[in-house]
């Protein structure tokens, strides 16, 4: 049930106005906006985004698949129906713990909402979004429309070639989790007085976490990490600390945000640890604080050590090229690469020798490909040759194993008779192939 354009217009035309509504009056407060949750338009724009984006099921096991078997129209009506009539209850989020990259033994919890919750999370998402994208500063890059981790990154390397070169490396402990529920109502309560929307996203995040254990845990704070409204949550209460930074400390350093991953750039080390200090004091009005183990100075300067932000490692070199000058240079941090490797690992494991070669290779190059693109935006050869010898490496054990060989010679005759099965490289172009199909 694909979604009509008038459909789309409309819900596009909705948004601009409301956009346009907030952009005008900083002091208004939108109070008529739960009847737009539940319209049609909106609620089949949120599943079309759900769908899109895949995705396991909720505590009810309830799969895409059988939403679609069962008739998404229907599914849809219903839904919206418990909207109006005041019926609709959040299911709990399904919980999965993540290993932490280059951490082992730490893990995240990401909350998994059932399919509907999720539907009705993406629909409330598309009304609320341009509402306060009128307010968000330039310095927030995450999550948001038209923006993305590659323009914080080049916001960064711009900020150290001008001279800040002394950089605040801060973590937020545990952003997600230790949100207060009182000041995420605040901070929604700037731009909406709908109460029936207020009720809404304060019952998904009391919605309670079935653990994977299986017990029901009721926490007391927090947004789960992995809900469609989630990240919108994290960008309206970290614009607080967004304005409060361009009011009252901007003259220390430039803050660069992406969703709870920040940094700032600062030109002396006064101003950095000013810059800290601020920074400290500003979430803890907030109901937050900073990660100590992993919060420092920086110092980028000749010699410096560098720092990661967003899967790369920034470092000020000399150039090879033009003697004497020195730039900003980013390449992946040591813990992307680890999990690249980890990635290449699973998806070469010999428990998957029965498998056909070509949908083994199919499967790489959708990693790989997706890899590429992200840190291609960077000085990343050196990374990108280490990774393609160790991913020919793999698959030439793989294939060897196949056949019941040991080591790798048979695999890497394989490889060359066959033009390498069609497998991606990180340097240089693409082949075709089953790497197309990748694409």
């Amino acid at each position: 049930m694909p979604m009509a354009n008038d459909a789309r217009e409309k819900t596009r035309e909705l948004q601009i106005k409301l956009y346009r509504a907030a952009k005008r009056s900083e002091s208004r407060r939108f109070h008529a906006l739960y009847d737009k949750v539940h319209r049609k338009d909106f609620m089949q724009r949120g599943w079309e985004e759900v769908r899109r984006n895949r995705g396991a099921p909720g505590v009810d096991g309830v799969t895409i698949e059988e939403v679609e078997r069962a008739g998404v129209e229907e599914f849809l009506d219903e839904l919206a129906a418990e909207l109006r009539e005041g019926s609709y209850r959040p299911m709990p989020v399904r919980q999965r713990l993540i290993e932490k990259t280059g951490r082992p033994g730490e893990y995240r919890s990401l909350g998994i909402p059932a399919i509907r919750d999720r539907v009705v999370q993406a629909a409330a998402k598309a009304v609320l979004e341009p509402i306060f994208e009128a307010d968000f500063l330039d310095c927030s890059w995450g999550f948001r429309p038209k923006r993305s981790a590659h323009g914080a990154l080049e916001a960064v390397r711009q900020g150290i070639q001008k001279g800040q070169r002394w950089v605040v490396d801060a973590d937020i402990a545990r952003f997600f989790d230790t949100i207060r529920w009182d000041v995420v109502r605040e901070a929604l309560k700037e731009r909406i007085s709908d109460r029936r929307v207020l009720k809404l996203i304060q019952g998904w995040m009391k919605a309670g976490v079935l653990a994977e254990g299986g017990s029901l845990l009721h926490p007391e704070a927090g947004t789960p990490q992995g809900g469609v409204i989630s990240p919108l949550i994290g960008n309206v209460v970290l614009h607080r600390l967004d304005r409060q930074w361009q009011e009252r400390c901007w003259s220390l350093g430039t803050l660069i945000r992406y969703a709870d991953d920040l940094v700032i750039l600062c030109p002396t080390r006064a101003k950095a640890e000013a810059s800290l200090a601020a920074l400290i004091q500003i979430l803890a009005e907030l109901g937050l604080e900073l990660g100590a183990a992993k919060t420092r100075l920086v110092d980028m300067r000749d010699g410096g050590e560098g720092f990661d932000f967003l899967g790369f490692h920034h470092r000020w070199v000399k150039s090879f090229t033009h003697k004497g000058q020195c730039f900003c240079a980013r390449w992946p941090s040591r813990r992307a690469e680890q999990a690249a490797r980890q990635k290449i690992r699973q998806h070469t494991d010999r428990r998957l020798r029965n498998l056909a070669a070509e949908d083994v290779v199919k499967r790489l190059n959708r990693f790989l490909v997706g890899w590429r693109n992200y840190f291609r935006h960077g000085n990343s050869t050196q990374v990108f040759h280490a990774l393609d010898r160790f991913v020919e490496d793999r698959m030439a054990r793989w294939l060897t194993g196949k056949h019941g060989h040991h080591g790798f010679g048979l695999g890497l005759a394989i490889l060359s008779r066959n033009d390498r099965l069609g497998l991606v490289t990180l340097v240089g172009n693409v082949r075709y192939g089953a790497a197309h199909a990748a694409r």
